[in-house]
């Protein structure tokens, strides 16, 4: 029987190739030794399948259609270590995985698209970008995260996702960014580094629902932007609904392409 194994930080060596030309930030995470864990099994025919999980999302790359049924299922089964949300998104390199993550979650799983934004160093127009950071209904501010905004962020649902791969505000301060919109001291908005991995990071964008329509994630991703061009970094940009893209669009990003991704009700799979 096929056995899964786990792999450290300093093994991503191991599957690298078979996520080779993925333009995922996540995934570079784990292959250049930063955050994550990986995950391989390989087939009896010789076949090798990988996993890569980052936060709540899942990663697989390999010939499904050539590896064993058991094999596949095994890896795509089994909880991914580390992971601990609500929801896992799980994302195949291509088509071959779907009829295979189908079966194995049943209904705890929902097929959904998810948008690729293109990764352009150089493309920013940094005056545009300095008039948004500025453009702010009256009451609202935008700080950067300091450490009374990381606790803050940590401990509210909202906004978890801006310092959860961060232990302490040491490593978010060391390796982390964000900038957050206040209405009257509160944070009610965001864009943070939901990963980092060697030259850049990740960006999460949330708004509280009652301080919507008001321009304050375009600010704040402005100001997120600004900041990674000071750094030498590249702010990479995912998009889970066209709104993401649209506001993407606005910063100066460049829509890519649509993927699959499947939604996995982690409460109701892995009891």
């Amino acid at each position: 029987m096929s056995r899964v194994t786990e792999l450290s930080l300093r093994e991503g060596q191991k599957i690298a190739e078979l996520f080779e030309g993925w333009e995922e930030s996540t995934i570079w995470s784990f292959l250049q030794g930063v955050l994550g864990n990986g995950r391989m099994i390989e087939c009896k025919n010789g076949i090798l399948l990988g996993q890569i999980t980052v936060g709540d999302f899942t990663f697989l790359a390999g010939e499904a259609d050539k590896a064993d049924k058991a094999a596949v299922m095994e890896l795509i089964g089994g909880k991914p270590k580390g992971f601990n949300g609500k929801t896992l998104f799980v994302v195949p390199k291509d088509d071959r995985w779907n009829e295979y993550i189908e079966e194995t979650f049943g209904e705890a799983c929902e097929k959904t698209v998810r948008y690729a934004i293109k990764k352009e160093p150089g493309i920013f127009d940094r005056e545009k970008l300095t008039k948004m950071s500025q453009q702010l209904p009256e009451g609202y501010t935008v700080a950067q995260i300091d450490e009374k905004l990381y606790e803050i962020a940590k401990g509210e649902e909202w906004s978890r996702d801006f310092c959860e791969r961060y232990a302490t505000w040491e490593d978010y301060k060391k390796f982390g960014l964000g900038f957050e919109a206040l209405y009257e001291g509160e944070p009610v908005c965001g864009a943070s580094s939901y990963s980092h991995y060697k030259g850049g990071i990740e960006i999460e964008i949330v708004t509280r629902e009652e301080h919507r329509q008001k321009g304050l994630a375009s600010a704040c991703a402005a100001a997120l932007i600004l900041e990674c061009i000071e750094r030498g970094l590249y702010p990479s940009w995912d998009a889970a609904t066209k709104i993401s893209v649209a506001l993407a669009e606005k910063l100066g990003y460049n829509f890519e392409r649509e993927y699959t991704t499947y939604k996995v009700d982690a409460a109701k799979y892995f009891k």
